[in-house]
């Protein structure tokens, strides 16, 4: 490039570690109840976050020292092996199901979601197409549509896993891509049309779905079965206070709460250190959004803003889909909160796409 690298963006960098800070904590808390139910070992998923934890900041650090462009040249063959990954977990026998969802792949205790690998190779593709057709984006067909057809099989092999949640975020990262990349708005409003429709066709044709749907508006109408995720979250958040029952005195970890380590750690976490440990969780994200987001618009060079923004939307989308379910504010949709809840796959993949940030960060001027 010509220009040496500076410092990464320590506030991000800290920021990010904050984040996962909390997340081990809360994942120990959260945890050790159905642990020791389950595995006769209270520490069992701590030990499994400390080694995917630390797996993840290598990874990121690993990122963080390569230079950007590198992935722009690997784009491709990235986004096609994660296609054959995608297609693999749906094999029978191959894909390990869990829940009614098949969205693993590996053997013993080792598991790889795709899905994940998906979120990340989705931004390095879009960024590279939209950087190298900016003469064309005014134009629909030659500019906006060519960019959707990648998306539009992503989406339709995650959705077949069954995972809306992760192929809604894949989604709004594009939608975003596209409006920073300079698409017109009408164009995108049309795109945003026919994403809504297709997202009520989605909820319709699996009963499941609209269950989560009539549950979201009025979940006490079925409070032990559809409804009942949301009233305990609830019961959780709302039993929390100002400075929350104490860290590791959660009442709803006693197998009252279902996943409370995954997609509703947001809530035991919000039970154990109330108001401010949550007001705290949504500072470090909103931290991370602004430095992301203005390296993105700082980065030297269009690929660089693209992919930097990518990142950035990939993760705060997420993290506000998350709080948006916990809270009832939105569907279940069965989505992780990053950096928090417990998970190996999600956890290096993510941290590895904050390292690609970081190496960005290094070559803008950042106050």
């Amino acid at each position: 490039m010509g220009v040496r690298p500076k410092s990464p963006d320590y506030v991000v960098f800290f920021a990010i570690i904050g984040l996962l800070g909390f997340g081990i904590v809360m994942v120990y808390s959260s945890s050790a109840v159905s642990a020791y139910v389950n595995y006769n070992d209270s520490f069992y998923f701590l030990k499994r976050q400390l080694i995917w934890a630390t797996l993840g900041i290598l990874t990121m650090l690993f990122t963080m020292n390569i230079d950007y462009h590198v992935w722009r040249k690997l784009a491709k063959p990235i986004m096609i092996i994660t296609l054959l990954l995608l297609v693999l977990v749906l094999v029978p026998g191959l894909g390990k199901v869990v829940n009614g969802a098949r969205r693993w792949l590996g053997f013993g205790s080792l598991y790889l979601q795709p899905s994940e690998i998906a979120k990340l190779s989705m931004v390095l593709f879009t960024a590279n197409s939209l950087a190298r057709s900016q003469d064309k984006i005014g134009n629909f067909v030659k500019g906006v549509i060519p960019q959707l057809l990648m998306l539009v099989v992503v989406f339709g092999l995650i959705l077949k896993e069954p995972d809306l949640g992760t192929a809604l975020v894949i989604s709004g990262m594009v939608f975003i891509l596209l409006f920073a990349s300079g698409a017109k708005l009408s164009h995108l409003g049309s795109l945003g049309a026919v994403g809504v429709l297709g997202i009520i066709t989605a909820i319709i044709a699996e009963p499941y779905r609209l269950k989560r749907l009539l549950a979201f508006s009025d979940p006490w109408a079925d409070p032990l079965n559809s409804g009942y995720h949301i009233i305990q979250s609830l019961y959780a958040i709302g039993s929390g206070g100002l400075f929350g029952v104490g860290l590791g005195r959660s009442r709803e970890k006693f197998l009252y709460l279902p996943e409370p380590h995954t997609d509703f750690i947001f809530a035991i976490l919000g039970e154990e250190l109330g108001f401010i440990g949550t007001a705290t969780v949504v500072i470090l994200f909103f931290l991370f959004a602004w430095r992301g987001f203005k390296t993105a618009i700082s980065a030297p060079d269009i690929y660089g803003s693209l992919l930097a923004g990518g990142i950035t939307s990939m993760i705060v989308l997420q993290a506000l889909m998350n709080i948006a379910v916990v809270t009832a504010s939105m569907p279940v949709t069965g989505i992780p909160l990053p950096f928090i809840s417990f998970g190996g796959s999600a956890l290096i993949f993510t941290l590895a796409a904050v390292g690609i940030l970081l190496n960005i960060s290094r070559y803008v001027s950042l106050k």
